[in-house]
């Protein structure tokens, strides 16, 4: 185990929860429509106040297509691209990847991973936001709670652009 203590701005000590383990489901449903393209979609956690705590995934066109590079349509995901995508130098490594068909996917995190490793106990918000090109967008916000002992899950559906989300949190054994 670590052990590793802060400063807080309010002068608190603090230290980053240990042993624990995350995962998102996200559900990208089946669609019935004239023209379908895959969704962009970004997956974050968040301060209750909204500063960003960590980018978990970006699923966008890594490639040039026909429409142009896929980097050019990320401010589409818009929460996500005004909190912290503009402030990127994407591809990032570990958290962009290629856009996903319709189905159910999991992100498995630990409290290990390079991009919880600095995520003090504490009060968060999980963002799921998809944008799909001839189609809408939508963003699902599950706030939880990130400490050494949280066991907890917690579910989402959305009304269109995606479906279930689900959020599993445990302590690592």
């Amino acid at each position: 185990m670590r052990a590793k203590l802060t400063i807080t701005a309010l002068g608190l000590l603090s230290s980053p929860a240990m042993a624990q383990n995350m995962d998102v489901g996200v559900e990208l449903p089946q669609l019935s429509v004239a023209e379908y393209h895959r969704p962009y979609v970004a997956v974050w956690i968040s301060h209750p106040d909204h500063r960003v705590a960590a980018n978990l995934s970006v699923w966008y066109q890594l490639d040039e297509g026909p429409e142009g590079k896929g980097e050019t349509w990320l401010k589409d995901i818009r929460q996500w691209w005004r909190r912290t995508g503009r402030s990127l130098d994407m591809p990032v490594d570990g958290v962009s990847s290629a856009t996903r068909p319709p189905g159910q996917y999991t992100l498995s995190f630990s409290s290990d991973d390079e991009r919880l490793r600095d995520l003090e106990s504490g009060d968060y918000i999980l963002h799921v936001e998809a944008s799909r090109e001839v189609g809408g967008r939508e963003m699902i916000s599950i706030p939880f709670s990130w400490s050494d002992d949280a066991n907890a899950e917690f579910s989402e559906s959305g009304e269109s652009e995606l479906g279930e989300v689900k959020l599993i949190l445990s302590p690592d054994a």
